[in-house]
């Protein structure tokens, strides 16, 4: 199939993006890596009256490291992100987790910006950007402002931001822990997850002292559980953490069912996923 016809802006500058975007009048659609607009566009399923092609803003495609967090721009490419040594060192769970988003040809193409935009409940970044409590900086025609990702994902699909807004950089803060995870089941490898955790954890004397817990494909957003990693800080480490961790993430969840698994069938995968997650994290040395 083929798209409705639209008319096609390519800005060399955000503040022009943010010009052309708002001309359009709520009509308009953004360009980055074009994964998931352009199928959209080819089933008519969307009809915009306007393109505006990002690729040509150089400063939307960046990675940094500012303190004690490490900064992404929007146009960042996923295989940029997945071969970076500095994601690697300080956000390992995201090095991790990018060889499982998609596969190959779309990781060449598709961005961090769009991947947050479409707010795919069983996409990789977002749950990230949950996971991370990463702050994304958005563009509007009344300047940037800064959303935090709790509150950028409102529904499957649906995120927070109005129709002239560009989310234009991603903060992801630096977790200082000593054990972490990725685990992910799908389908197929690179298909979309089916469920998948992310664990971070710091140990002392105590235990664990510090914990980030996160998970996606068993909501309509990606979740991240709270309840979980106060528990995980209240409780000693001894031969049952793992199951006893597998058993609260999976009580902490409530997926629907659909054509590709049952709730209840997700909900035992997490349990098992979870598990693995925390047997993997308490075997890295500190």
């Amino acid at each position: 199939m083929k798209p409705a016809g639209f008319d096609y802006v390519a800005p060399a500058t955000l503040d022009a993006a943010v010009e052309a975007l708002a001309a359009a009048n709520g009509e308009g659609k953004l360009l980055a890596g074009g994964q998931s607009l352009l199928p959209l566009l080819n089933f008519r399923m969307t009809r915009p009256a306007v393109l505006v092609d990002l690729n040509g803003i150089k400063e939307l495609s960046f990675i940094e490291k500012r303190g004690d967090h490490v900064a992404i721009g929007a146009l960042t490419r996923h295989r940029d992100i997945e071969h970076s040594p500095l994601i690697a060192s300080d956000l390992p769970v995201m090095s991790a987790a990018m060889r499982h988003v998609a596969h190959l040809a779309i990781r060449n193409r598709g961005t961090i910006g769009g991947s947050l935009s479409h707010a795919d409940p069983a996409a990789e970044l977002p749950m990230l950007a949950m996971f991370y409590d990463a702050r994304l900086a958005v563009q509007g025609p009344g300047g940037r402002r800064t959303i935090a990702a709790k509150d950028f994902f409102v529904d499957a699909l649906t995120n927070c931001l109005e129709p002239e807004d560009i989310v234009a950089e991603i903060e992801f803060p630096i977790l200082r822990h000593d054990g972490w995870a990725f685990e992910e089941a799908a389908k197929r490898f690179g298909d979309f997850a089916l469920a998948s955790v992310a664990l971070s954890i710091r140990r002392g004397a105590s235990g664990i002292e510090d914990a980030r817990v996160a998970v996606m494909g068993v909501a309509d957003t990606p979740l991240r559980l709270g309840d979980v990693e106060k528990r995980l800080v209240e409780s000693g480490i001894d031969g049952r953490i793992s199951d006893r961790f597998a058993e609260w993430v999976a009580s902490s969840v409530t997926p629907n069912s659909d054509l590709h698994a049952s709730g209840e069938y997700r909900k035992h995968l997490l349990a098992g996923l979870a598990k693995r997650a925390m047997t993997t994290a308490l075997a890295m040395k500190g």
